[in-house]
């Protein structure tokens, strides 16, 4: 799908920032489909789902990408923009938006799933900060394409500077 959509106006945010056309994304971006389909899959009535995907629309994240005629009236097939958004380089609260939007489509361990959260403090020089985000690029560039058998795992990768102190390497004697 080229390249990434760049979010730069408050009306891609408000439209990314509500869960249900958040979620809609997430269906849209395993391929494109109708109203009634997204309704379907969410499990919310089509008049619901239509409202969301004209805001969606209007914000220029989703588009029509064919119109069927089926009996004497016309079935829109709606898809996203771009397989993946960005913000601008200046927008500050990416970061928290993308936590936010995280946390919202995590769901309770079942039995059998896998999941990891956890938190880590790596100290890195920044050459090794830039190559390690180089590194993880290039895993999440190698993922498999999706199998009937998978189900979806989300992954939130935030590399930051830390706002932790650091201690002299030896004591200072001072009580």
């Amino acid at each position: 799908m080229g390249d990434p959509f760049v979010l730069s106006t408050p009306a891609h945010f408000k439209a990314l920032g509500h869960p249900v056309r958040h979620r809609m994304v997430n269906v849209l971006r395993q391929r494109p489909a109708t109203l009634a389909e997204l309704a379907e899959v969410m499990g919310a009535v089509k008049g619901t789902i239509a409202y969301h995907v004209k805001v969606l629309q209007e914000a220029g994240l989703v588009r029509v990408v064919d119109t069927r005629h089926v009996r004497g009236g016309s079935q829109q097939c709606f898809g996203l923009v771009s397989g993946a958004f960005k913000p601008e380089s200046d927008a500050a609260e990416w970061p928290e938006f993308l936590m936010k939007a995280a946390l919202a489509e995590m769901t309770p361990p079942r039995d059998g799933d896998v999941e990891s959260t956890s938190l880590h403090h790596l100290w890195l020089t920044p050459d090794q900060a830039g190559a390690l985000v180089e590194r993880l690029k290039e895993v999440l560039a190698e993922r498999p394409q999706r199998q009937p058998e998978a189900v979806p795992y989300g992954l939130l990768l935030s590399l930051y500077r830390a706002d932790i102190p650091s201690l002299p390497d030896q004591p200072t004697g001072k009580a």
